[in-house]
């Protein structure tokens, strides 16, 4: 008989600012500027990773999971869509928007 995996239910990486998790916003190229403008007015360091696809430009970061309101607020103040943002967790799993 073999034994089940067990599954882990905590975060991977947690802390008392929430789990880490990874951000992910695509915009179109003429939006990157405003993007990078509304990622660099945020109360954290955002160091950005930047992945250029045919009419979209995806841009990448960590950030903890109590800082995303912050960042759906900031997006928004810059006029951007703020359902653009997908939330992913540090083991590639898609956590939700």
């Amino acid at each position: 008989m073999s034994a089940r995996p067990i599954l882990r239910q905590e975060p991977a990486l947690s802390t008392p600012e929430g789990e880490l998790v990874f951000l992910r916003i695509s915009v179109e190229p003429k939006s990157l500027e405003e993007l990078l403008e509304a990622l660099a007015a945020l109360s954290f360091p955002v160091n950005p990773q930047l992945y250029h696809r045919p009419a979209r430009v995806v841009v990448e970061f960590p950030a903890y999971s109590e800082r995303l309101e912050e960042v759906r607020k900031t997006l928004a103040h810059q006029g951007l869509d703020e359902q653009a943002l997908e939330i992913i967790g540090v083991l590639g799993q898609l956590v939700g928007s």
